[in-house]
């Protein structure tokens, strides 16, 4: 398959995929992500053994494209709903994959750049990695990570990060929980793929039961919290400073909020 905004190789059973927008720093847009999904997709059933998330250029990914969040300004609620589910479907999918995942993060992981990093099954940054759920300073609300983000680190921090929008580094999201290793300057690359071979030993199959076991576990309670972010996330693309924020950003100027 011929991708446009990612690259995909597959080396000795370790299969990359490379998100490939470096000019807007890998932000996602609809192709992103439905290239991302038939990647998966094809990674969960085919002969890799481990799947690599990494990013081209300065940085991994800087979440949602802000060009497509100013066109959804004016889109009807039921194309609110379509992508919404298409970045959901993608969360839950990396999220599901039977083959153990790793992301390889430097440079930046923004908004719904810092959820593809942290979904993925192992998290390894280089130091100084700026992560942050930043939709509030956009008046958009980080519906769709809130679910993944407060399953993994609890409600009380969640409010904190998501209600904030604070940028924060490597250092403390490896005390969050979000990041499994800081890996010292020049050598992400190498600790990403010597941990890739190492999962390449285990049994495939007795992992992909583990994943399958853990992901039932949370599969009620994440259904629901899907859902109601799903909801959420159609709602907010209505709202006045969703416009205001998007718009205020690409003019570079302060935003002139609503009431609550």
């Amino acid at each position: 398959m011929s991708y446009k905004t990612i690259l995909v190789t597959e080396e000795d059973g370790i299969k990359t995929i490379m998100l490939n927008r470096p000019d807007r720093r890998n932000a996602m847009t609809p192709e992103m992500q439905d290239e991302l999904i038939a990647a998966l997709e094809k990674a969960a059933v085919g002969h890799s053994r481990v799947v690599v998330l990494a990013g081209a250029g300065q940085a991994f990914c800087a979440g949602l494209d802000m060009v497509h969040l100013q066109s959804m300004a004016d889109k009807s609620q039921a194309e609110h709903v379509a992508d919404a589910e298409r970045t959901a479907r993608l969360f839950r999918m990396l999220y599901e994959l039977p083959k153990p995942t790793i992301a390889m993060v430097h440079g930046a992981a923004i908004a719904g750049g810092t959820g593809l990093a942290a979904i993925c099954d192992f998290t390894l940054a280089a130091p100084g990695v700026k992560f942050g759920f930043t939709e509030v300073k956009i008046g958009f609300v980080p519906a769709l990570v809130s679910a993944f983000l407060t399953l993994q680190i609890g409600d009380k921090q969640a409010r904190g990060l998501l209600l904030t929008g604070r940028l924060f580094q490597s250092e403390e999201a490896l005390e969050l929980g979000l990041v499994n290793e800081v890996v010292a300057d020049g050598q992400l690359s190498a600790r990403v793929y010597d941990l890739a071979r190492c999962l390449k030993g285990n049994s495939p199959q007795s992992m992909a039961a583990t994943k399958k076991l853990l992901a039932a576990q949370n599969q009620v309670w994440l259904d629901a919290a899907i859902a109601h972010s799903l909801a959420a996330n159609s709602e907010a693309k209505m709202m006045h400073d969703f416009r205001e924020g998007v718009t205020s950003f690409l003019e570079k100027r302060k935003p002139v909020w609503g009431k609550a």
